[in-house]
């Protein structure tokens, strides 16, 4: 059966307003997207940093509704729920109907990062050169992060290239846990995955079962998490989260522990590289496209 899609965009100010609405009248779904996408004002929204939620200055809001639906009374109902509201620019198509998640994950395929490190989705087959190498298994349809994106690529690569035998690893702002997967995948005795958003915590949770690490792996909410100290910690959040936590993600890092910050654009990280200064030597930045990963070393004392 087809859908009828209204397409609306509003200002970030007004989108829980105009989500409230769509909702109450019916919309059996709602998609926020940048109304600004593939213009030189587009802007990356990443994983959240904690008690954040990001949103850009235009916001374009895809509501689905039964095929049968009239456009008309679709406008009436929204502009008697909330007169407020803009529907000059409203704009109906018709799509087909389809399994969304089953499109997605029949565009995904195996992805390496380092030497050794490999994402699979579930519905896949390992190829045969990741014989040997640290596979995590992921279900691309939970979304939350799945490797391809650039921030996410290079914090695999870090991990592959680190000797974590033995070590737990903070995993800070870990969406569908990855990161905390891949490195214990990689030879980690323990992970921890901290997160603010409930159904990312779940996500990190059902993965590790998944992959047959859910014993050495702990997800909390950040006021939750118990205060420790970990050799490596690895947070790929944005770069405005990245400022403000710097003194409790560095507090983190035990001495001599080593530190990976990602969801860094290009132009973000000497602002960042200045901040960490102030307790992480041999500090690098890394760029991967328009992205960049900065590492470190938490000084001694």
């Amino acid at each position: 059966m087809p859908f009828l899609e209204l397409a609306l965009t509003v200002r970030a100010e007004d989108e829980a307003r105009a989500e409230n609405a769509l909702s109450d009248i019916g919309a059996l779904s709602v998609t926020l997207l940048d109304a600004d996408a593939s213009t030189p004002n587009e802007r990356a929204v990443l994983e959240p940093g904690v008690g954040e939620q990001p949103l850009w200055p235009q916001i374009t809001l895809l509501a689905l509704f039964p095929g049968d639906t009239v456009p008309e009374l679709v406008l009436h109902a929204l502009d008697a729920f909330d007169s407020g509201l803009d529907l000059a620019g409203a704009q109906f198509r018709e799509v087909a109907d389809q399994d969304w998640e089953r499109a997605w994950m029949d565009q995904y395929e195996p992805l390496a990062f380092g030497r050794r490190t490999w994402i699979v989705p579930w519905n896949m087959d390992a190829p045969a050169e990741s014989e040997g190498g640290a596979i995590v298994r992921l279900d691309p349809g939970l979304a939350f992060g799945s490797g391809t994106h650039p921030t996410t690529a290079l914090c695999l690569a870090w991990l592959d290239s680190l000797d974590l035998a033995g070590k737990t690893v903070l995993d800070f702002g870990c969406g569908s846990g990855i990161l905390a997967l891949a490195a214990l995948k990689l030879g980690a005795d323990r992970a921890v995955g901290v997160d603010n958003d409930p159904q990312a915590l779940s996500a990190t949770a059902d993965n590790a079962e998944r992959n047959g690490v859910g014993d050495r792996l702990a997800v909390y909410a950040p006021e939750d998490e118990p205060p420790a100290t970990y050799p490596v910690v690895v947070a790929n959040i944005l770069a405005v989260a990245l400022d403000a936590l710097a003194d409790t993600l560095a507090a983190r890092v035990q001495p001599d522990g080593v530190i990976a910050l990602s969801g860094i654009l290009q132009g973000q990280e000497t602002a960042l590289l200045e901040r960490y200064a102030t307790w992480f030597d041999d500090l690098q930045a890394v760029q991967e496209g328009d992205w960049m990963r900065i590492t470190g070393r938490r000084r001694a004392g």
